[in-house]
């Protein structure tokens, strides 16, 4: 199976509703593949090096997040080489992504990818996540392999603007130890979590979600993905 075809494969196995259309958006994952392969070879952007591997790995699994999360506003953490931020924007062109990234080699190749792929709705921030100032509404807060949960919040509660009430913090996870959890304390509180499911990706997959509230009125619930 060719990598056009393996994307095609997994968009339609996720059944998400994209507002790109399918074939926009294949063609649009295949080049960012590319793109990953080509700067692997120097700056080491992620350990997985074949582009039908990223594809499952990173792609629809960051793809999979779309169906729980609110946009059109979203903030993407420690980014690294886009993810999810990148495929977000690609599937979501009538979202704002917004990608926070120190690391000056993964900023440039950020930047490399928004040129490339004419990406208008994506804007890159090189600072550390405690640095950032948004004047904006924030609806998501979204990391994936930032940090713990505790240090998550911590290093992001400041990021939504007074307007942002509907704000939620999202953690991508594997599989989310029960005394991580715990490290999410008042005014913040587990709202969901959310079992995914990864075209091709025969592993744990979760969405930890967050909202600011008083943690008794926010019980914990378990979802599954599609």
């Amino acid at each position: 199976m060719t990598l056009q075809q393996q994307i095609m494969h997994g968009l339609q196995a996720l059944g998400a509703d994209f507002t790109a259309t399918q074939e926009q958006l294949a063609g649009s994952i295949a080049h960012y593949l590319l793109l990953i392969e080509k700067w692997n070879k120097i700056h080491n952007l992620t350990a997985i090096r074949n582009p039908h591997d990223m594809l499952v790995q990173h792609v629809l699994d960051s793809l999979a997040v779309l169906p729980h999360i609110h946009g059109p506003h979203i903030i993407d953490v420690g980014t690294g080489a886009g993810l999810p931020g990148i495929p977000a924007a690609l599937a979501r062109p009538d979202w704002q992504v917004t990608l926070v990234e120190s690391n000056q080699k993964k900023v440039a190749f950020l930047r490399q990818v928004k040129i490339e792929l004419a990406l208008q709705n994506v804007e890159i921030m090189a600072q550390r996540v405690e640095e950032v100032r948004l004047a904006g509404k924030v609806d998501t807060v979204i990391t994936r392999a930032f940090s713990e949960l505790g240090e998550f919040i911590a290093l992001t509660r400041h990021l939504p603007a007074e307007n942002s009430a509907n704000c939620r913090w999202v953690a991508m996870k594997a599989n989310c130890a029960e005394n991580e959890l715990k490290q999410i304390r008042t005014p913040f509180g587990i709202e969901k979590i959310v079992a995914l499911t990864v075209p091709g990706l025969d592993a744990a997959r979760q969405l930890i979600i967050i909202k600011k509230s008083n943690f008794d009125s926010a019980p914990q619930t378990q979802e599954s993905g599609p």
